[in-house]
Parts: C-alpha cells; structure tokens; sequence
C-alpha cells in the first residue's frame, strides 16, 4: 500500500504559532527532510494493512494497522518523542505474529499526524486520543507507550479509561520518576538548528546506551531530522501523581532500563511497585532509554503474556 503523505503545517521558525509545525524558511524545507527519513524508516517496517487520518477536536491523526491474529484484542503504540511509527521497526513482527496492531502517530509530534487547534492540558491530551479510538470503533485495547508515548498511555488511563485493557511502558517519562536535570538540560539544546549534526547524534548515541544513531539506523535519522525540522508546541507533560498511580485500575506492565539516562530506574521500580495496583515491574539491568530495541524479543514475548493473562 502507498504512504498517503498528508498537508502538514509549515511556517518559518520564528513564527510564533500556538501549534506544532515543520519548518519553512527560505532556501529550507523541514518537511521535505523529514519526509525522507519517515519513508526511509516506513520501508523498515512490515508492510501495514490500512493508514487512517482520524478526525478529533485537535486535528488528524495517523494511525497504521498492522492485521494479525484478529481474534485477540489489538495492541495500540504510541511512540517516543520526535519518533512516531517507524521507531516501532524491531517491535513490530514478533507483535503482529500475535495481534493486530494498530500505531499512532502523536498529535503535536513530528510525524503524519497533524495538529489544528492548541492542545493546552493533559486532559486535551487525554481527549485527542480518547477521540482517535472511538472512531477507529476499538471496544477494548492493550497500549504500549514507548518513553513520552508511555506517559501518554498513562494520561488518557487516569482520565478517559473506558477502552482501555491493559498498559505495557517502555522506560516511560514523566510517570514513575522525574527526568534528570543534566538530561532535561541537553534535551533542550538539541533542538537548536545550530547544534552540529555530530553533536546531536552523540547525545543520542548517549540517550540509547552508546548504539550507533548514524543516518544508517533508520529510527535515530528519523529523531535527528525530527528535532531540527518540527517546532513543538505542546505543554509541558504533567508528571503522573501518587494519588493517580493508586487509583490505576487497569493492569500495568512496565520495562524500565537499568541504564536509561531519562529516569532512575530503581527508585521509579520501587514507587511503581508501592503505588500500582495491579502492577509487574520489570527491571533490564543493561538496557537503556532505547529498551525497545534493545529487548525487542524479550519485551514482545513478556508483552504477550501478560495481554493473554489480562484477557482471559
């Protein structure tokens, strides 16, 4: 099936625009940069079944379905920051071999999805995907969030739960601890367009455990271009309270990286354990923020295990 490329918003940097958009400048065009690493990343992938734009209050939303054993409820993605769909390259066969996967583009993110009005709370972040499965007429689904993409699940899960089966979190942020300082710091300076390009990718060669993140490993060209050639206008993410942990009811699979430069991974095991109800916590001593990668197999074969306990 062809990519359907869709109209994204476009403005110079300095515009000043209450929405996410790619950047247009003269002599530079950011969607054309990043359009090329999204394809190159989207060839990666097994071939998905269906591209959707879903309507909701603020703006499309792309998601892919990705068919596999139909009887078992589907298993929703939602991926990192500056990431979207194609990160999801390791992951995605042994899952299909399972269940049909549908992958979200965030709203608000680099990526297919396009955003049309400002999303000002974490409740309208909860609202913007509550709204793309109702219409994608989903009674019941798993989520897996990767880092951002798993402090979104957990967002809608404390606000607008009502299809929601289980969550699976990769290293997520913003949830069972704070991000460090040092980390929020360098994360900040690499959206510049004036950080060289040997810079960014050595701090993501940093944030996943020292891998190789050249233009050859197609999720961190996608990130790279992402961070240079998309304007963020999002809040920042609210971080997830004890009291929202404790009334959780849905069951909760996390994988955290002993490694992972984006949280303590052994204080965030400890509060996850403490709070959550209904929570398996899984530590990976050697694994970094890219755990997803990292332990795609591993993650995949534990994943589905917990979904089969969950549904029956």
């Amino acid at each position: 099936m062809n990519l359907d490329v869709p109209h994204v918003r476009t403005a110079p940097r300095s515009v000043r625009s209450k929405v996410g958009h790619f950047v247009s400048d003269v002599g530079y065009d950011g969607f054309a940069d990043f359009l090329d690493a999204y394809r190159a990343g989207m060839a990666q992938l097994p071939p998905f079944d269906a591209q959707t734009d879903v309507v909701t209050t603020f703006g499309s939303v792309r998601i892919y379905r990705f068919d596999g054993r139909p009887a078992a409820p589907p298993v929703l993605l939602l991926p990192g920051r500056n990431a979207s769909t194609p990160m999801w390259r390791a992951n995605l066969a042994p899952i299909i071999a399972q269940r049909t996967v549908y992958s979200v583009d965030l709203l608000g993110e680099a990526g297919f999805s396009v955003q049309e009005r400002p999303i000002t709370s974490a409740d309208e972040q909860a609202q913007w995907l509550a709204e793309a499965v109702e219409a994608l007429g989903l009674d019941r689904v798993h989520v897996m969030g990767a880092s951002i993409g798993g402090w979104t699940a957990v967002n809608w899960a404390v606000r607008r739960p009502g299809r929601l089966a289980s969550l699976a979190l990769l290293d997520p942020v913003f949830t069972f601890a704070r991000i460090p300082l040092r980390t929020l710091l360098f994360s900040a300076a690499m959206v510049s367009p004036r950080v060289p390009q040997r810079i960014r990718q050595s701090f993501l060669r940093w944030v996943s455990g020292g891998a190789a993140v050249d233009d050859s490993v197609p999720e961190a060209r996608l990130i790279a271009a992402a961070m240079v050639d998309y304007v963020l206008r999002l809040p920042p993410p609210k971080a997830i309270t004890d009291d929202q942990l404790r009334g959780l009811e849905v069951p909760v699979l996390a994988f955290l990286g002993g490694r992972s430069v984006m949280l303590d991974a052994a204080k965030a095991a400890q509060r996850a354990r403490t709070l959550l109800p209904h929570g398996q916590i899984e530590v990976y001593a050697e694994a970094s923020h890219a755990i997803n990668g990292e332990y795609a197999g591993e993650i995949a074969e534990r994943a589905q295990r917990f979904w089969d306990a969950v549904d029956a």
